[in-house]
């Protein structure tokens, strides 16, 4: 420990790092900036997981994962734990970005202004209709498709959205390999097979909005088998007591590694 009591950035991150903790440090670093904008310079772990409704057990064993954050007494710094998450989230440089795509979702996502706030610089469009090539959407000129890999390379970009019809994905995506991308974020609905040196993480809304209805339904079934187990069954009483069910359900929230709550505290190490 330092004298000002600060911990530190682990040297290396860990060879496995389980995918819903990294899925939360996103959660995380938005919360945190926006604390920021807002003028709060500390937080505790208890108030930033009740923040996104998470325990504070599971804030500090996930940020433990990386190294040791926060002051005794004090909690974590904002700016300081901005600093350290865009760092382990490699976002802390910034990345040129192909999109593959100009048609109505990949003008969408050129429209997105969290891009390049967050250290994402969409450089370059790719599209195979005649009448969109050579014109630009915003800042982003549009080139053609025969003119993907060699700009690629030239212009070192690493990162690559596609956002073409499914019958093409594969092809696309084969083609960025080739063109030495290294990371692709996938919104064709379908499932593309990349070699294991390209990282590639899938986005299909359609599936998104089933995992929601799921969970809709599943919390109402949850909160339902609650009131029936515990006796509850005038139904004039029902309406309220479903409600506060609801209210308090948590059941649907998977939390297998959860330390014990108190088990680490900011600025104590794992």
């Amino acid at each position: 420990m330092t004298s000002s009591g600060k911990k530190k950035l682990a040297d290396s991150v860990p060879a496995q790092v389980p995918k819903a903790v990294v899925n939360r440090l996103s959660f995380y670093l938005r919360e945190l900036q926006r604390l920021l904008r807002d003028g709060k310079e500390t937080i505790s772990s208890r108030q930033l997981g009740r923040l996104l409704e998470f325990t504070d057990a599971q804030v500090r064993k996930d940020l433990a994962y990386f190294g040791h954050f926060g002051y005794p007494g004090i909690g974590y710094r904002c700016d300081e734990l901005v600093t350290a998450i865009r760092k382990i989230l490699a976002t802390d440089q910034s990345w040129n970005v192909a999109m593959i795509g100009a048609g109505n979702l990949g003008r969408a996502l050129l429209g997105y202004g969290g891009f390049e706030q967050q250290g994402f610089r969409v450089i370059a469009a790719f599209d195979a209709h005649p009448k969109k090539v050579g014109t630009s959407i915003g800042t982003v000129p549009i080139h053609p498709m025969d003119q993907l890999e060699s700009l690629i390379q030239q212009q070192e970009i690493k990162l690559a959205i596609i956002a073409v019809p499914a019958p093409a994905a594969q092809e696309v995506a084969d083609r960025l390999v080739v063109a030495g991308i290294e990371g692709i974020l996938n919104f064709a609905p379908v499932t593309i097979s990349l070699p294991n040196t390209v990282s590639q993480v899938g986005v299909d809304l359609a599936i998104e909005l089933e995992q929601l209805s799921f969970s809709v339904c599943n919390r109402k079934f949850a909160a339902a088998r609650k009131l029936n187990r515990g006796g509850k069954h005038k139904a004039a009483d029902k309406p309220a007591d479903l409600a506060d069910a609801l209210a308090d359900d948590d059941s649907e929230l998977e939390s297998p590694d959860e330390l014990a709550s108190g088990d680490l505290l900011e600025g104590e190490s794992a």
